[in-house]
């Protein structure tokens, strides 16, 4: 089929199925004259605002001794008296409800989920940018998920098999081991999966640490121990553990701060008040 310019200024081929090209032959059938020419129609451009010169449309109709275009209007009701007919409802129970344009969504949709590059249904709909065409297309959940599945299977070719054998007991028992003794005093810790501590467990420094905001009186009761620690190291000249519990102490400080932030961000009910009119809004209601 031979599309003249419209939505850009170039003409465009489409190649229909046979089923198409048959509704198609029965309409021109339809509207041809006696000598087998299809009939010249004047038609107005409502987005241009001006009258078209005589082009052989394909939608048109005898009106009494008239042959005038079928407007747009009229095609919506051909396509929801037809719809009507079918008895088609959607997921809701509603019935159908399309419009012309609808079914360019659905070509799109239907030709590229059928293997059609989007760039060549690109050219087809005549859109200058890709990401509009890809609008057009629409993606369903099975879609999404059959997507992913082949995914998975394309990169599980490209790894060794072995990688993906059923893990043993002793693995399994080790795995869910890794996370049981990730549980600690004042919250969890966040290293990586068959990583071991890094800090000689010395979890008040240790920036993995995710505190729990309910071990808070804990880390006080931390913080000062630490300090009578320190003062008790300057007291007896032990400088360098001094220096060493002032870095624990630093990191407790700053345990608490996040503690501190985890409780405020958990107020999150805020009591607005009712609300009501102010004067000025009440005097013009009234009047």
């Amino acid at each position: 089929m031979q599309i003249p310019p419209s939505k850009t200024d170039e003409e465009r081929l489409l190649v229909i199925s046979p089923e198409l090209a048959d509704v198609l032959s029965t309409i021109v059938c339809r509207i041809r004259n006696p000598d087998g020419s299809v009939p010249l129609v004047v038609a107005y451009d409502h987005h241009e605002k001006i009258w078209n010169p005589p082009i052989p449309l394909l939608f048109q109709r005898a009106i009494a001794l008239e042959i005038r275009p079928i407007p747009i209007s009229g095609i919506r009701v051909l396509v929801s008296d037809a719809l009507a007919r079918t008895g088609l409802t959607d997921v809701t129970g509603k019935p159908l409800d399309f419009s012309p344009h609808d079914f360019r969504r659905i070509f799109t949709t239907d030709a590229i989920m059928n293997g059609m590059p989007p760039h060549i249904a690109q050219l087809l709909l005549g859109h200058k940018d890709i990401n509009t065409t890809m609008g057009y297309k629409a993606v369903y959940p099975e879609e999404a998920i059959n997507g992913h599945r082949a995914f998975i299977a394309r990169r599980r070719g490209l790894r060794p098999s072995e990688e993906y054998r059923h893990p043993s007991d002793a693995e399994w028992d080790e795995f869910l081991g890794h996370f049981e003794r990730r549980r600690l005093a004042l919250g969890d810790c966040g290293r990586a999966y068959g990583t071991g501590c890094i800090h000689e467990h010395s979890c008040v420094r240790c920036p993995l640490l995710r505190v729990d905001p309910a071990q808070r009186q804990r880390l006080i009761d931390i913080r000062d121990n630490l300090t009578a620690r320190i003062a008790e190291a300057e007291r007896e000249g032990w400088l360098g553990e001094a220096d060493g519990l002032r870095v624990s102490l630093a990191a407790v400080k700053e345990k608490l701060a996040q503690a501190d932030a985890s409780l405020q961000r958990r107020v999150v009910a805020v009591e607005l008040g009712m609300p009501s009119f102010s004067n000025v809004a009440a005097r013009t209601v009234t009047s």
